[in-house]
């Protein structure tokens, strides 16, 4: 059996590759392997159970929640909710485990389950691992301890989890909205009730698109992976900014008032200049990945913020904040950890903290964003190479090294293997797109000719 897990949980084709079969065994498999690791205690466990509003969250949710209280843990079933919000329940409510049914950014017909451990937080790649292994034990016959009568778990709907993670939104603001007018972009995902309900209730003048999911329309033509519709409705409204989430929330990218997109990096610079101000930036550092623009850097060089970079996903980027104690960190695509509040990228919370920012400062998004240029960047995907020696070539290196030099401090260059397909990703940045372009195309020739 090939693994499970990806990098964000279990994800595949709702009812092909992600059955119902599948979720309930995992749901059994994740309470027995918490149980072992000592998370529930002696004491009779719980989970938080949220979904985004996919049609087939509607039967997967029902089998993570059988599989849970088969398996003697009560559940407290939070309903559509964002991927952070589950993350943040799991925490506050003292639950020893949380699940939340999403594929994130991805079309509707996709749908994944994602465990959080005890706090809200993500599992380690060797619980993952055992929560597999002990999957495949009872599938294939094993059979495992059942409880009867009053030992198995009982189910009862959490309505209250709404307010409660909205709340929590609020009270970590530094200031009000109040002036500002807000686009809202919802993916019609999990965020389409919280987010304008948070942004209203900290005094923004809100409008929402994509806020009226049905089950089937899940980033749709919307979202973060479509900003058009969001940039049009900015600045027909005449809007201070414009906010977008994914489809679980747990990410946010934005518009400024003439409609231009600020991607992940800006958001960065902008909250790390914030929070260095009011005393939060521990160590004066943000952590982003090796896909962070050169100008991000170049940027919080000059404000003399240190960048640490991990690679590409949000899981390291946790992983460096939390094993070094920084508070700030994110990616590109708009997963923004703000770790004094949350457990994992929460796209609402970033969406408020930057409108928060631009409330409290009186300047446009555009001007604050502006602290930072962001370069040309080309990224161009070689397929059917062996990307196993990208590392290792001669030919490659050297021609690395003569891009390099024609670049220098203006430029950047990064070759990736791919972690699923048979591939190199090769990303050029420069001062301008045109020698971006011309310096990409001529490394992805060398890939195919020395890896082919």
């Amino acid at each position: 059996m090939g693994r499970l897990f990806g990098t964000d949980g279990v994800r595949g084709v709702a009812n092909a590759d992600l059955t119902a079969e599948l979720a309930l065994g995992l749901s059994v498999a994740a309470a027995h392997v918490l149980a072992e690791a000592g998370t529930f205690e002696g004491h009779r466990p719980t989970a938080v159970v949220g979904r985004d509003p996919r049609a087939s969250g509607e039967f997967l949710e029902a089998a993570v929640v059988a599989g849970l209280a088969s398996a003697g843990v009560d559940v407290l079933r939070v309903g559509v909710l964002p991927t952070p919000a589950v993350a943040y329940l799991t925490g506050a409510l003292g639950a020893d485990l949380g699940v939340m049914l999403s594929a994130s950014h991805n079309a509707m017909p996709d749908n994944g389950v994602k465990f959080f451990a005890r706090g809200g937080h993500k599992l380690a790649d060797e619980l993952e691992d055992r929560i597999e292994t002990v999957y495949e034990q009872h599938r294939t016959g094993e059979p495992w301890a059942r409880p009867t009568g009053a030992g198995v778990g009982r189910v009862t709907d959490y309505a209250e989890g709404f307010d409660r993670y909205v709340a929590h939104l609020i009270a970590v603001l530094p200031n009000r909205l109040d002036g500002l007018k807000v686009v809202l972009d919802e993916a019609h995902g999990a965020a389409s009730r919280v987010s304008p309900e948070a942004f209203a209730r900290a005094g923004a003048e809100v409008i929402t698109i994509g806020a009226d999911p049905d089950g089937l329309n899940i980033n749709d033509g919307c979202g973060s992976t479509h900003l058009d519709l969001l940039k049009a409705a900015v600045v027909e409204h005449g809007a201070d900014l414009g906010i977008a989430h994914d489809g679980d929330a747990d990410r946010c990218l934005a518009v400024d008032a003439t409609g231009a997109e600020v991607d992940g990096d800006q958001i960065l610079a902008v909250l790390a200049l914030a929070m260095r101000e009011a005393g939060q930036l521990r160590k004066d550092t943000v952590v982003g990945t090796v896909m962070s623009n050169l100008g991000f850097k170049i940027a919080m060089e000059r404000e003399g913020i240190q960048l640490v970079q991990t690679a590409v996903g949000d899981r390291y980027v946790l992983e460096s904040m939390k094993a070094e104690g920084f508070a700030l960190g994110g990616e590109q695509s708009g997963h923004v950890i703000v770790l004094d509040h949350a457990t994992t990228g929460d796209g609402t919370l970033t969406g408020l903290m930057l409108a928060a920012r631009v409330a409290a400062t009186g300047r446009s998004l555009a001007e604050l964003a502006g602290v930072m240029q962001r370069l040309p960047q080309l990224l161009i995907n070689v397929p059917d190479v062996d990307k196993s020696r990208v590392g290792t070539s001669p030919e490659l290196a050297a021609a690395v090294a003569e891009a390099e030099r024609e670049l220098g401090s203006t430029g950047r260059v990064l070759l990736r293997q791919s972690g699923t397909e048979p591939l190199v990703r090769v990303m050029v940045e420069a001062a301008d797109i045109d020698q971006a372009r011309a310096v990409a195309e001529r490394l992805a020739d060398v890939v195919k000719s020395a890896l082919g």
